[in-house]
């Protein structure tokens, strides 16, 4: 049997929605609508409105609802309520504060969740820097005319992509022309997020320091970018073998030679729209903290000197574009690609272009990457017994 090539079409309409889609003749379809809506739009008056909101999707009748291609008008209706007619009843909205709680508390028993948040609120002087957690006092304070009031004016038209897999560009057009045009506007001008650098430290019992270190990097979907995801895959990004010692690590190799106490450590990368952070997350033992950190530095200052070698850099590559196309294997993780992508660039990228953008990096974009870490106006996020844990003025 005969099948075409999978083709993917973006659009954009003129009251500022993005639809995306691609045919990949599944016979399941797959929607997504993407809202410009996270933390980083949040204001001082209502701090932790996107946390409650994610908790608060699930309060219609229905979460989820998988169709055969042919019956896609019948999910529509679910999808379109959720996101342009929603009703946050006051007494929904306060059956929501034990969640909330909960949430927090999951988050606050996990120290990698603790330190990449306070590196972020080090790190921005806004936007980025806001919580993906509801702060303390605001807990059981998020009321229903801030939900709304948020979502007025964020989930508009010019703040959304509707995305789709297995759908005919035609028929998602018709949704967004007809169904989401009650939510037209392009919204207020959002505030690009502006990079501080900093230190935030968090004196605890704990005997393991967990402690990152970052400088700011490129944004995403730039060569930058693909330049210090490369950067990361040589210094080290977590073993390749479950429960494996992770030897090719330049940051295990390095560190230890510098202490024989327990420890972990990877290289940290996160890019966003705007801006970006790249890094080395260090684990160690209180006292060894110091050594660990600083031979791990140590490490990124050598390939900024230029020990890094030609098969160091193709390895990279490969883990690289390996990692990415396995993750697009799921419906779920291709359709949040494509989201993401539609969302920020109103374009989409087949993978075959990624991978091409990712072979292309070079040596010296790699040399380069880790210069501008080096170079860069540091942020720093520690949590334990920081007794030998240096400040990052003294890195």
């Amino acid at each position: 049997v005969f099948v075409a090539k999978q083709t993917n079409s973006v659009s954009k309409l003129p009251n500022g929605l993005v639809i995306a889609s691609l045919e990949n003749y599944s016979p399941v379809s797959s929607v997504g609508v993407f809202v410009k809506a996270g933390s980083r739009y949040e204001t001082v008056e209502n701090q932790g409105v996107s946390h409650v909101l994610r908790l608060a999707a699930n309060l219609v009748s229905c979460e989820c609802v998988i169709v055969p291609s042919g019956e896609l008008h019948s999910l529509m209706e679910y999808l379109v309520n959720v996101t342009t007619a929603q009703e946050f009843r006051p007494w929904e909205v306060n059956d929501l504060t034990p969640r909330v709680r909960i949430d927090k508390t999951l988050a606050q028993q996990c120290p990698q969740i603790g330190v990449i948040e306070k590196l972020h609120e080090a790190a921005y002087k806004n936007a980025l820097s806001n919580s993906l957690y509801c702060p303390e006092h605001m807990v059981g304070h998020v009321s229903s005319d801030q939900l709304k009031s948020f979502v007025d004016d964020h989930f508009i038209t010019g703040k959304m992509a509707l995305v789709g897999l297995g759908v005919k560009h035609s028929v998602l057009k018709q949704v967004g022309e007809g169904l989401l045009s009650a939510r037209s506007g392009a919204g207020a001008p959002v505030a690009k997020a502006v990079y501080r650098g900093g230190e935030l430290r968090v004196q605890n019992t704990d005997d393991l320091v967990h402690a990152l270190i970052a400088s700011e990097c490129g944004v995403m979907g730039s060569a930058e970018a693909n330049a210090f995801s490369v950067l990361q895959r040589i210094l080290g990004a977590g073993p390749h073998v479950k429960r494996g010692s992770n030897i090719t690590s330049k940051l295990s190799q390095g560190i230890a030679k510098a202490t024989t106490q327990p420890f972990d450590a990877t290289a940290f990368n996160a890019s966003y729209s705007d801006s970006g952070l790249f890094g080395v997350y260090t684990i160690a033992q209180a006292d060894s903290a110091g050594e660990v950190i600083k031979a791990a530095i140590a490490q990124v200052s050598g390939v900024a000197e230029g020990n890094v070698s030609d098969d160091d850099v193709t390895r990279a590559k490969n883990q690289v574009k390996a990692e990415y196309l396995m993750s697009l294997e799921s419906s779920d993780s291709l359709l949040e690609e494509i989201g993401a992508q539609a969302l920020n660039t109103a374009a989409y990228q087949l993978p075959d272009t990624v991978v091409q953008a990712i072979e292309a990096v070079t040596q010296d974009d790699v040399v380069k990457a880790a210069q501008k870490f080096v170079d860069g106006k540091k942020t720093m996020a520690a949590s334990g017994q920081l007794k030998n844990t240096p400040f990052v003025d003294e890195l």
